[in-house]
C-alpha cells in the first residue's frame, strides 16, 4: 500500500507571511495616494491568488487602477518585502520532518509559484515535498480540485488516505470536490473570511498541535485495510 498524501497550503498554514503581504499591499496603495489598510483586512483579502488579492484592495480603497499593472508593481513590491516577517509557524519545520518519511507531501497553494518556492527554499522545506503547485501555473487554481486530483492519481492512493491540510474556505472546498480528508488549520488568517464546516473535518487550534494530528492520520491510514481504490485520472 502507497503512503498517505498529505497535501498542504502555503499562507496562514504553513508560514505566517500576513505582515509582509499587507506591507506589500498598502505600500501599492501608498503610491496611489491612498491610506493603508489593517493588517487583518489585507489578511482576509488573501487566499484566491495575487491578483484577487490586489484586486480586493484596490475595491477596498477605492481605487480603479488597470488591475494587470497594479498586480505587476504588486508582485515587484513583494519580492523586495517577501522575507521581511515572514516565519514558518512555530513547530512546522519539526512537524514536516518528522512526518516526511512516511508520507508523500505537496504544497498546493494559490500564491504564484516564484515566491512560493522562493519561501520554501529559504526555510529549506522544498526537499521535504514531492509536488509544488503554485496558482499561476497551467492547472486552475484552488478550489478546482484538478492539481489534488492529479496528486492524488500520482501516489496512487484512495480519497481516505488523503489529507488536504488548509486554514481557509477555499483549502476545505478543494477537498470536498475531490473526496479527500480535510484538515483545518485554525490558526491561519484564513478565518477571517469565516468557515463553513459540518463536523466532519479535522481542527488543529494552535500550529504546535499540527505535528502530532498529522502522525495520528498517518498511522491511521497506514495500518488500516484499503477502504477504496486508487483515485483514477482525472
Amino acid at each position: 500500500m502507497p503512503p498517505p498524501l498529505l497535501v498542504f497550503d502555503l499562507d496562514g498554514t504553513l508560514i505566517d507571511s500576513r505582515r509582509d503581504l499587507a506591507d506589500s499591499t498598502n505600500e501599492l496603495l501608498a503610491a496611489h495616494g491612498a491610506p493603508p489598510l489593517p493588517l487583518e483586512a489585507v489578511a482576509g483579502f488573501v487566499g484566491d491568488g495575487a491578483r484577487v488579492l490586489v484586486e480586493r484592495a484596490l475595491t477596498a480603497s477605492g481605487l480603479a487602477l488597470d488591475l494587470d499593472r497594479a498586480l505587476a508593481d504588486f508582485l515587484a513590491i513583494y519580492d523586495r518585502r517577501l522575507l521581511v516577517h515572514t516565519r514558518p509557524y512555530p513547530g512546522i519545520v519539526t512537524a514536516l520532518e518528522r512526518v516526511a518519511a512516511r508520507a508523500a507531501m505537496a504544497v498546493l497553494t494559490n500564491k504564484p509559484g516564484r515566491p512560493t518556492r522562493a519561501l520554501l527554499d529559504a526555510f529549506h522545506l522544498t526537499r521535504l515535498f514531492r509536488w509544488i503547485v503554485g496558482g499561476d501555473g497551467d492547472a486552475p487554481r484552488k478550489p478546482d480540485p484538478a492539481s489534488l486530483l492529479r496528486m492524488m492519481h500520482e501516489a496512487g492512493v484512495s480519497r481516505d488516505a488523503t489529507l488536504m491540510i488548509g486554514d481557509s474556505m477555499v483549502d476545505v472546498e478543494t477537498a470536498r470536490r475531490a473526496g479527500a480528508r480535510i484538515l483545518v488549520a485554525r490558526y491561519g488568517f484564513g478565518l477571517a473570511r469565516g468557515l463553513d464546516l459540518t463536523g466532519d473535518e479535522i481542527v488543529v487550534d494552535a500550529p504546535e498541535d499540527l505535528g502530532r494530528v498529522l502522525d495520528e492520520f498517518v498511522a491511521r491510514a497506514t495500518s488500516s485495510s484499503p477502504s477504496g481504490s486508487p483515485t483514477p485520472a482525472p
